[in-house]
Order: C-alpha cells, then structure tokens, then sequence
C-alpha cells in the first residue's frame, strides 16, 4: 500500500473534510518528535507531566512518531496524515529503559480523556489470556465508553489466535492489519475479542515519519490502527458539519458494521500465522469482523443517525507489561508486536538533520538502577492531584534495604534476640521516630489496593513536617480498625513534575511533590461517618424495632465513602476525580443531605460528577450531584443534591450551599 491517498475512497472523504480542531485525537505511543517537517504546524500538545517522555531520538519516540505522522501528517508536507485538521494530544507513555504496566496505559487513557479526547489510538497492548485485563484499565475503559470517548487500539502482531488488551475489551475498537489487497496480514492477530469488535485495515508497507527528518516503510497492525482512528475522527467532523453532535461509540459500530466481510471462496489464500491455520474458516477468522469500507462508512454515518452502544468490561486480573514492538521476528514476545522493522529511509525534502540508517527494532526495556528520573516536565504548568489511597514505602533496592536492616536494632521477644525486620510497619515507625532523617531515604508510595500508584516526595521547607505526618499515618495504620485513631485512607494534595521512581519490583511510579502538610489527611470510614452523625442533629422519632435514625446515618456515610474508595477509585490526576476525591474527604459537606434523604426513606443510588457550567474567573468548578431512589417505590420521583468543587488549587475548595431537586 505504501501510501495513504491509495486507500480505497479515503481521497473522496477528503474532498469532504481534512478534520476539524473541534476534534481531538489523543495518542498513547513514545514520545513525537514535533519538530518533524511531516508535523511541524500541526495542533499537537503532548502530556508530559507524568512520566518523563525518554530519547527523543529512541526506539519508541520512533514508534510514536511514526503513529503520529500516519495520524496528522500535514498534507503540504512530506507525509499527508489521515486528519491534519484534527488537534492532536499525545500522552508518551512508552519510553526507553522502562516498563509500561497496564496501570500506566489507564492512567493515560485517564489523561487523554481529561484532555478532551474524542478518540484515543492506543498502537501497543499485551497479549492476555481469555482477553482479560487488570481491573484498573478495565475501569479506564469503561469510562471511556460511558463518557462517548472511542478507544481503538491494535490488534497485536503475534500472528494468533490469541488477544492483545485493551483491544480485546469491552467498547474498545480492534484493528488488525491487511495488505493492499485486504488480505490480512501473517502476523495479525484474530481472538475472540478482537473477531467480536474488529475489523481489518491497511498496514503494510506504511511510509512514516522518523525522528530527524527522514520517512521508512513500516508494517503492522500498530500502523492500521492510526488509519482506523483517523477514518474515525473525519466522521465526526463531517457529523459537526451536519449540525449534529458528534457520536464516535456509534462511529466506531459504523466502521465495524460497514467493513466488507470475508469471501469464505477466497479466504483460503490467505497466508497464515505463526500456527499454521489453513482452513477456510479459519482463514475467515483472521478477517475479524471484515476489511475498512471508507464509503460504506461514510454513507451509513451520514444518511441515518447512528445508535450509541456502548458496552463495559468485565473486571480480571493479568500480571505483565503492556509494550510496542517494531520487530516481526518475535511475535511471541510478551509485549505483542505491532509494527515490522523500517525498510528504506529516505530523507526528507526539509533542512536535513541526522538521520539514521534504519529504525530499530523495540525490544524489552533492562532494567536499570533504582534512580528517580531527572527529566523535568517540559511545557505548562505541572499537573495538581489529589489522590486518595493508602500510605505504604519501598527501599528501591536491595543495598537500601539491607541498610535499613543492619541499622534498626532488633527485637527482644521472650528472651530471644529478634532480628530487625525493615518490612514490619510496627518495627520502621518506632526507627523513624527515633531517628527522624531515615525517612528521607525511603520511597513513601500511595497505593490503591496494595498497587503503588505514586511516590510521594516531600519538597521545600516543610518537608520535615511532611515526612512527621506521614509516619504518623504509618503508625495509625496499624491500630485495630475499631479504635478511634485508626487510619484506613489518606490524601494526598501535590504535584506532578514530571519525574518517575522504579521501585524494588521493577515499577516506575510518577512523583507526587508535597511542600506543605494542608490537605493531608487521614482517616477511617467508620470514624468519618461517627463524626458526622455527632455533628448532625438528627430526629430521634423512629418506631419500635426500627434501626435508630443514627445508626442508618452513619451506614450511609460509611458507604458513600466506600462507594468512592472501591466502586469510583481513580488516581485523582484529573480535575473530575480530584473533585470526587475532594467529597470524600469533605463528606461533612453532604452530612445534611444523606440525613434529609433518609429521613424520606430512600437510598443512594448513584454519585455523578460533571463540569459546572458556570464559575468564578480563572476557576474549575465541578458539580458532584448524589442521586436517591426509593427502594420501596420505583414510581416515586429520585431527588438530586448537588454541590460544587473548585479543584482550581492544589487543596479543592467547596462553593456555596447544597441544592436540590426532584428528578423523574
């Protein structure tokens, strides 16, 4: 295929729209070399606050650089892209010399979606049994899919009958990669997930961008799916162009309805995968769901209104690294491959700059030594988060902890000397007391059901004060659960600055900076909702045997907050989850509320949060609404209170009182 303008009916679709900057393409993929002549001028912002973005000129920037080009190739550039016109996000998650984990690609798709992406490429993933992913990137897509925000994401090159995640997942779009003649590719994946929701694309033979300047041919499905994104994106703004709000769940059932299904008479053709399947049925398998039709495409989104189907995930569980990989001669690495190895370099018609003899094919990050990463966030201002989890701590390597070992002193139990032990909570408070400056050589990590997800990092003059909160946290962890001091959740208000830790299992966590103790804070779900019900004077008139008004006050609470810890968890880096995260924390707040819907009988159903359509200057106010039903009665009318969050600061500040209403 080689180049884009060949695809079947995608010049005439051009003739219609080159993409709309009211359409956001976000791409999770290495870091995008912006200065290239193929996307110099486009609308590219990249977010660069989590994770340090690595080699510009790497391996994976080549890999990011290359999607990105296929993307929003300028089209009075060396490369025309499939919707230049469209503002582009980048999220650079993969980067040299670490691992990405499937905790780390949620956390973009967290990110990209805050950024207001409409569609979200993901051109990488990782081979999963039975299509199953980590409950948080099931979660991250899941939102994505309530919210209206399409995922397509790369079948994988392993050449099986086998699934990549997220691309087996629920309401995501899979795209496998064929040749110009829609015969799918050898190495293109086709498991159950991917059959159930994907289709076929052009992948072979791509000409791409490179860091530096030049372009190479690439092949694989990591280069189908910008094409089936960009399709995507041109869709929605011939949508806008129509009057109509743009609908890309119902795009992405569109583009997978309209693709032209297999011809069971010709599919045995079909060069087969590494497993050697030869039967016309199954031939017909690796089609998934048929090849991209841009016509049939086009007219079914434009000539009748689309439906929305969107789907959620199931929760699972697969321990393993999500990676890109650009080399075809390991299709069964852990990572998957989605892309073969650059053919052909041919400098670009720009001021020359160095470019290299070939692109280099991705293999698995080594390891490295246990150092924070030294690159700051470039661009913006940094990323404020408000995260809510439990207070945990990592020794990076094995020297740190052996040396906290020799220095704690041991234990006397029953006449018997005990050696130190530096992973027992108990025995490292009573040694950080004692000598309060070993807490500054320890990685303090906030984690979300024994999962790190941040290492917490305290800067500035009152970090000592800090390091005290957080060792007094660590100690209040460990009381009984019924004590009054007990600790069971902390906050954690700070900023990203772009830095990362690799902690003792091999994790890279980002930083969370910390300069003051304001907003730091712990607390129990039991003890909250004790205090709130002291606080609020509530009417004593119950009937004989009936569960005291008290009582049914405090469980409320206590499951408003466990519905936030466990059903709404998120790791507080956007502004709607750090407003939901703020109402945790703040449940006071809506201590009235939960007393005036009980006392009406009825239950809390569901908790919403969603953009305040009006705030004061320079703010980001968010409404956090709670929505009762009446167990007893579903005719009887759900009532709503709402209250606002300005997450605008570092520490979230409600504004004015609660409202509220009825709703049929």
């Amino acid at each position: 295929m080689g180049e884009l303008p060949d695809i079947p009916g995608l010049a005439a679709l051009w003739r219609r729209t080159t993409g709309d900057d009211r359409i956001t393409v976000a791409v999770i993929d290495g870091l995008v070399d912006e200065a290239h002549p193929a996307l110099s001028g486009v609308k590219l912002t990249q977010l660069r606050e989590v994770w340090p973005g690595g080699d510009e000129a790497g391996r994976k920037a080549a890999h990011g650089t290359a999607v990105a080009s296929v993307l929003f190739g300028r089209h009075d550039g060396p490369l025309p892209g499939m919707a230049p016109g469209c503002r582009a996000v980048s999220v650079p998650v993969f980067a040299e010399g670490r691992r990405t984990s499937q905790l780390d690609l949620a956390r973009a798709i967290d990110l990209a979606a805050d950024a207001g992406a409409h569609i979200v490429n993901i051109s990488g993933g990782q081979l999963s049994e039975a299509g199953e992913a980590e409950d948080v990137l099931a979660r991250a897509v899941r939102r994505c899919t309530e919210q209206g925000v399409l995922i397509v994401a790369a079948a994988g090159n392993d050449g099986c009958l086998c699934d990549h995640v997220p691309a087996a997942l629920h309401g995501v779009l899979a795209v496998g990669a064929c040749d110009e003649h829609g015969k799918p590719l050898s190495i293109s994946n086709f498991g159950p997930g991917s059959r159930r929701q994907g289709l076929l694309a052009p992948g072979q033979d791509i000409r791409v961008a490179v860091p530096g300047g030049g372009t190479a041919t690439m092949s694989g499905t990591s280069l189908a799916t910008p094409i089936v994104s960009g399709v995507a994106a041109l869709l929605a703004c011939l949508q806008l162009r129509q009057g109509s709000k743009p609908d890309l769940i119902a795009i992405g059932e569109a583009l997978r309805a309209s693709a032209d299904p297999c011809d069971p008479g010709t599919a045995g053709s079909t060069s087969t995968g590494q497993n050697g399947q030869g039967a016309p049925g199954a031939a017909c398998a690796q089609y998934l769901n048929g090849t991209l039709n841009i016509t049939k495409a086009v007219t079914a989104v434009t000539t009748s209104p689309a439906t929305s189907s969107a789907t959620t995930s199931a929760d699972a569980t697969v321990n393993a690294s999500v990676t890109t990989s650009c080399d075809a001669s390991h299709p069964g690495d852990s990572g998957g491959c989605d892309c073969t190895a650059a053919q052909g370099l041919v400098p670009a018609a720009a001021p020359p700059a160095p470019v290299p003899a070939a692109v280099a094919p991705v293999s698995a990050p080594v390891a490295s030594g246990v150092v924070p990463s030294a690159e700051p966030a470039k661009g913006g201002a940094r990323r404020l988060v408000y995260a809510l989890g439990t207070l945990g701590y990592d020794f990076g390597t094995e020297a740190r902890r052996d040396t906290f070992k020799q220095l704690m002193p041991g234990r006397q139990i029953d006449d018997a000397n005990v050696p130190a032990n530096p992973y027992d909570p108990r025995q490292m408070v009573d040694y950080l007391r004692d000598n309060p400056s070993e807490a500054r050589p320890l990685i303090w990590t906030m984690n979300l059901d024994l999962t790190p997800i941040y290492a917490i990092e305290p800067v500035g003059g009152y970090g000592p004060g800090v390091y005290e909160r957080l060792v007094e946290f660590l100690d209040r962890q460990q009381r009984a659960a019924d004590a009054l001091d007990f600790v069971d959740r902390i906050s954690v208000p700070g900023t990203l600055p772009g830095r990362t830790v690799k902690l003792f299992n091999g994790q890279h966590v980002p930083v969370i900076e910390i300069n003051l103790t304001r907003g730091l804070y712990g607390w129990s779900a039991a003890s909250l909702a004790h205090a709130v019900v002291a606080e609020c004077a509530v009417p004593a008139h119950n009937q004989p045997g009936a569960v005291p008004q008290q009582d049914r006050l405090g469980d409320a609470v206590a499951d408003f907050l466990q519905r936030i810890y466990y059903d709404l968890r998120n790791f507080g880096a956007t502004s709607r989850d750090r407003a939901l995260n703020y109402a945790a924390t703040n449940a006071v707040q809506a201590r009235q509320t939960l007393a005036e819907a009980l006392g009406k009988g009825m239950a809390l159903k569901d908790i919403e949060t969603e953009k305040s359509p009006y705030g004061r200057p320079d703010s980001d106010c968010w409404d956090v609404k709670l929505r009762f039903f009446d167990p007893d009665n579903s005719k009887r009318a759900k009532r709503v209170y709402r209250f606002t969050i300005d997450v605008k600061d570092v520490l979230p500040v409600t504004l004015g009182p609660v409202r509220s209403w009825p709703e049929a």
